[in-house]
């Protein structure tokens, strides 16, 4: 019988909105909870919380606005999107006009299965992300005609300012000079001089033609089509750079590059930009994918990740990350990079719009755009305007017109057009213009301008010598064959279905934090007013962005206990780089540049020690003790012998080990009172918020990695954003931007002066869901769920370390070095896990042998039961290794993963059944994830190194 009215204790319990979200978000109910804390012979959950989070770091509740429902929440910010006005945007300068095509957004960006995954460390379950990948790879490697590209990298300044260090590698330390030329995009500038001045580089802006290069030149930076438009011929320049050891960087625009001689067949050693343009919004700036290519020689110098092809375990040709796949944690200090990530979304979005258009397609389209700009400058002659004497591409220069007639002209037909000066407009137009844009845009500059016929800019339209590409490109088949809408989505969802993503289950990663992403923070990612504004679109068009991020600045604030918060670093790579250079600036400004000490856990993330160098810091490392705490009588040792010269203290809290240490605010203490500052990293944030927070604990600055503690997904490797927060004396000192005029001391550290700025709804949504209470439970079941995993697993497998009353934090490790010896790996446990449907969690960091488990709140009990019973069974699977009842050299753990064609073969060699290697749980037979490669050898790759799919097949024949 269904319930009546009368069975609820009030009527008024049925008011509330039925879409409240924090219910939704947070997995386990009341039900579930108790079962939990039974385990935990715990009464409450606040008892747990008090029994596990030191007293003397608690806070108040947060002052946050009340939790809306999702329909609300929608609502509200569909109301401050509404704010924005979506002007048509020749503004250009790095950002462009593209039409996504439908079948991309609708499976990739608004598709759980690709924006959910993880970075494919597992090779074996992220077959589809890894192709394409190397299609992107391929895609820009054959444009720029060098030899290699990575994965990604942030965005196109960003990458320009890790060439210029990779030249500064290259050279072993000689030199101290980096040319740039004046006609680069002034955000790459900006960025470019921010990295520089760390590492004690002088760089010089300035003319390319009266500049000679000398023996001091660590490496000269130019763009290409400049940022006028023209059109440059750098090779005598570059000749003249290698003459004097100095490596050559070009900027570049991967569609001109369709039109254009490649930048490596004029003498380009990298060659950097951006694919944004290659289906992905603009977004108010990102993200986006920025790329990075060089020659092969230079491949062990390069940053950032690599996709590589390899075999398997049956002789398939097989992709995994090659190289450096975790290059931080093993290199630390000495790594070329603190990017751990990528913008793999978006690469993946740029390679398939490459991939449906193919290079046909690409011409038609840059040649359209081509055509359409020598329209628009014979037509401004015409009229009496001066435009660009050199070829061009897109962009045209404007002079000797009342610029500030033209903009109010074009704005009030909702035109933004690039401001230069008093006499000087630049317009770039991109795969949206069109003829009837051509005309209005003439008519900004003169009321009676008329388009000229197309034959009048014949000779114009290809390119002459040396400018005109010759070489052939995209030959590969995966570019010619999916080229209508049914073959291209039948590829996108056959590569989707070789990964596994947080659509078939839990991820457990420690420190990576893979929770629940929800569809409704995910819809106003593909609004118009979020995706279709210019990053440097007049303010007055912008006030629901600005709206909406200043929310989002006072909730982070509150949340993290700062004074002030930037949403500029769109990695939290680059947040901690903006952190270390806040301190730097701090210590500077007090007359103090001497300190650069910064002191650095052992057990701290690779990416730590890696940004300290960046920002000019030299890291002394402290040590750990037995229960996975600072040494404080090393810690000490360490600041009494750096005192003078001591920077900062970097840490993680919760610490890597997964412990609140109680002795947190002692240590805080201790290093103000030598004069350094506390930096934070914010990776373990989400066992933080509500309950404590860094500026409470004693915290200078902090990043936040919005990508796992506030719900941005991680995309199979990116996008991310690393905002960050700080106290009031280093308010002063937080990233600025030269569209706003450059007013900080530190300079820019993204292209874009919010960075990844469309993906921040995405956060605001879902604090303004959960609300102070919902996210303050949401902290204390991440606890809970943490605690039972270990409990579950503790009689199977050592819980290495654990905090007050026998506790862990909101993630555990669990040593696997006990079956060693019987020859069974941490990786033969992540490979088998496979077989039951599962990523593996972190394997082997902080301390090799282990899994670092993070189950997180978004996890119901089920599936955290689920997860347990995978490993508890093969935990019964390496003992039966151990006590001879299974073949130590023929088991379903060294094996494994195993595939569907292993399964199928006519030929079974194996003593245990495929009953046993295919169906090891009893849900596998219900739901099965079939990984489609078995185990990758990751030592062949890397020995014979293919990093495009052009090489592919000749790999899998050889």
């Amino acid at each position: 019988m269904p319930a009546s009215a009368t069975d609820v204790s009030s009527l008024t319990d049925l008011l509330p909105p039925t879409d409240s979200f924090a219910r939704r978000h947070n997995g386990p109910d009341a039900a579930d909870q108790a079962h939990m804390l039974a385990a935990l012979d715990l009464p409450s959950l606040d008892a747990l919380v008090d029994a596990a989070v030191p007293s003397d770091i608690r806070r108040g509740p947060l002052d946050l606005p009340a939790a809306l429902g999702e329909s609300a929440a929608l609502a509200e910010l569909r109301a401050i999107a509404s704010e924005n006005q979506v002007f048509r945007s020749f503004i250009g300068q790095g950002y462009y006009g593209t039409a996504t095509p439908a079948v991309i957004q609708r499976t990739i960006l608004e598709n759980p299965g690709w924006y959910t995954a993880y970075t494919p460390y597992q090779a074996e379950i992220s077959q589809g992300r890894l192709e394409a990948l190397l299609n992107f790879q391929t895609l820009v490697t054959e444009l720029t005609g060098l030899e290699i590209a990575n994965a990604s990298m942030l965005d196109e300044g960003t990458a320009a300012a890790e060439a210029m260090m990779m030249a500064h590698r290259l050279r072993r330390g000689k030199g101290s000079t980096f040319f740039v030329s004046e006609k680069c995009h002034p955000q790459t500038i900006d960025i470019v001089r921010t990295r520089a001045e760390p590492l004690g580089l002088s760089v010089t802006v300035g003319d390319h033609t009266t500049f000679a290069p000398d023996a001091e030149t660590v490496g000269v930076l130019v763009q290409y089509p400049d940022t006028t438009g023209d059109i440059i011929d750098f090779e005598s320049f570059f000749t003249a750079a290698h003459a004097v050891k100095a490596h050559t960087i070009v900027a570049t625009d991967l569609l001109a590059l369709t039109l254009l001689r490649a930048p490596g067949e004029f003498g380009a050693d990298i060659a950097v930009g951006s694919a944004q343009r290659f289906g992905v919004p603009m977004g108010f700036g990102g993200p986006h994918a920025g790329f990075l290519a060089t020659k092969d020689a230079f491949k062990r110098q390069m940053p950032g990740r690599l996709v590589g092809v390899s075999k398997d375990a049956q002789g398939n040709p097989a992709m995994r990350l090659a190289l450096g796949t975790r290059e931080q944690h093993i290199r630390r200090d000495k790594a070329t990079s603190n990017i751990c990530t990528a913008q793999v979304l978006l690469a993946v979005m740029a390679s398939m719009y490459a991939v449906y258009h193919g290079p046909a397609g690409l011409q038609r389209i840059a040649r359209r755009t081509k055509l359409l700009t020598e329209l628009l400058a014979a037509g401004l002659r015409q009229a009496g305007a001066t435009v660009n004497t050199a070829p061009v591409f897109d962009t045209l220069t404007v002079g000797s017109v009342a610029a500030r007639r033209v903009h109010a002209a074009a704005q009030a037909q909702q035109f933004n057009l690039r401001t230069v000066d008093d006499y000087t407009v630049a317009v770039s137009l991109d795969e949206t213009t069109t003829l009837a844009d051509v005309q209005t845009l003439l008519s900004f500059f003169n009321e009676s301008a008329t388009v000229p016929e197309t034959e009048s800019v014949r000779d114009r339209v290809t390119l002459p010598a040396p400018f005109a590409r010759t070489s052939a490109f995209l030959e590969h088949p995966v570019f010619n064959a999916h080229h209508t809408e049914h073959e291209l989505l039948r590829y996108i969802k056959q590569l989707e279905a070789k990964d596994l993503s947080l659509c078939h289950s839990m991820i457990s990663l420690g420190s990576c934090t893979m929770k629940l992403n929800a569809a409704s923070e995910m819809f106003p990612v593909s609004w118009p007013e979020i995706g279709q504004l210019h990053p440097f679109a007049p303010a007055e068009q912008t006030r629901g962005y600005a709206r909406m991020i200043s929310d989002l600045e006072t909730w982070l604030a509150e949340i993290t206990g700062f004074a002030a918060v930037s949403m500029q670093p769109n990695a939290g790579s680059q947040g901690e780089y903006a952190g270390l250079l806040a301190i730097r600036a701090y210590h500077a400004a007090r007359g103090e540049p001497h300190r650069t000490i910064c002191l650095i856990p052992t057990s701290a993330h690779g990416t730590n020690p890696a940004s300290a160098v960046m920002g000019g810091m030299t890291v002394v490392p402290i040590a750990c003790d037995d229960q996975g705490n600072i040494d404080l009588a090393d810690l000490d040792a360490k600041i009494e012998q750096h005192a003078a010269n001591l920077g900062a203290l970097m840490i993680t809290y919760p610490s890597t080990h997964g412990v609140f240490e109680s002795t947190i605010r002692e240590i805080c203490q201790r290093v103000h009172d030598a004069g350094g500052q506390v930096y934070m990293d914010g990776a373990n944030m989400n066992a933080q918020v509500g309950l404590t927070s860094p500026g409470h604990i004693g915290a200078d600055v902090c990043h936040l990695n919005l990508h796992k503690t506030f719900c941005i997904p991680h995309g199979g490797g990116g996008p991310g954003v690393g905002p960050i927060g700080v106290a009031a004396h280093l308010k002063p000192h937080l990233p600025g931007h030269p569209h706003w005029g450059n007013e900080s001391s530190i300079g820019a550290v993204s292209a874009a002066p919010y960075g990844s700025a469309s993906i921040l709804v995405i956060s605001w949504m879902y604090i303004r869901m959960m609300g102070a209470e919902g996210l303050a439970e949401a902290t204390k079941l991440a606890i809970l769920n943490a605690n039972y995993v270990a409990k579950r697993l503790e009689a199977f497998f050592p819980v290495l370390y654990r905090g007050n009353q026998n506790l862990v934090a909101h993630e555990c490790i669990i040593d696997l070095r006990t079956w060693k010896p019987h020859g069974l790996e941490v990786e033969d446990a992540a490979k088998r896990l496979m077989d039951y449907g599962f990523h593996a969690p972190t394997m082997s960091f902080p301390v090799a042998g282990t899994f670092m488990i993070e189950p997180t709140e978004s996890e119901s009990l089920a599936e955290l039961d689920r997860f347990c019973d995978a490993l508890i069974s093969i935990h019964g699977e390496m003992q039966a290794v151990v006590h001879g009842e299974s073949d130590a050299a023929n088991n379903p753990l060294i094996n494994a993963p195993h595939t569907a064609q292993m399964i199928a073969a006519t030929e079974w060699v194996h003593p245990y059944t495929r009953d046993v290697a295919a169906f090891p749980a009893e849900w596998t037979r219900r739901s099965k994830f079939w990984p489609t490669t078995a185990r990758v050898d990751n030592v062949y790759g890397d020995r014979n190194l293919v990093c495009s799919c052009v090489g592919m097949e000749n790999y899998a024949e050889a």
